[in-house]
């Protein structure tokens, strides 16, 4: 009875670790393949791309025997062929990105930040930026007002206004990036319209 018992264990505890696949061996198409998956599923830029790769390499390498030099090299040449392709655009990715985090409340600092984590270049992010300008007006007041929103802070709070609520209001946009004049226009705003 207690053989069957502790059989009973072994067995379930081999169902919740399932084992783990050996990754395929990599070549330039395998590279490629991965590559174009990876697109499909996600924007990326072309030095998060390479990362993404090198990674997988990586991983292979682990497993089998692989030149990491040679894989490197692939890596680059499937990075430029797709670069070259259009398939990849830095800019497009950098605009459509800058966009899409100032309407969710991001502040341009922390778009920055993140875009510069994508390797992203410089000129590239304010070019994108300056764009978002355009679009808003006023990109870091949009993004403020919509962080406000979303958090339910300035003119959008539920809760009674206090001399500590606000002072906690400006904490929190301060620590999403917001510089101080944006951020006190927002919490002591009434109505969303005082928010311009």
């Amino acid at each position: 009875m207690a053989d069957r018992t502790s059989n009973s264990k072994e067995v379930a505890r081999d169902k919740r670790k399932p084992e783990r696949k050996v990754p395929r061996r990599i070549t330039k198409d395998r590279l490629r393949n991965i590559a174009l998956h990876h697109l499909e599923r996600f924007a990326t830029s072309a030095e998060n791309l390479g990362r993404v790769l090198y990674r997988r390499a990586l991983k292979a390498a682990r497993h089998h025997d692989t030149d990491m030099e040679q894989a490197e090299t692939w890596i680059d040449e499937v990075v430029d062929g797709l670069v070259r392709s259009t398939a990849i655009d830095d800019t497009r990715y950098a605009d459509g990105k800058t966009l899409s985090m100032l309407r969710r409340g991001q502040s341009p600092r922390k778009i920055r930040a993140y875009l510069i984590s994508k390797g992203i270049a410089t000129g590239t992010i304010n070019a994108a930026l300056e764009h978002a300008t355009t679009e808003f007006g006023d990109p870091d007041l949009e993004a403020a007002r919509a962080y406000a929103m979303r958090r339910r802070i300035g003119p959008y709070r539920t809760k009674e206004i206090t001399s500590e609520l606000k002072q906690k209001e400006l904490a929190a946009l301060g620590r999403a990036g917001f510089k101080f004049e944006i951020a006190r226009k927002v919490v002591d705003a009434e109505t969303e319209d005082d928010v311009v």
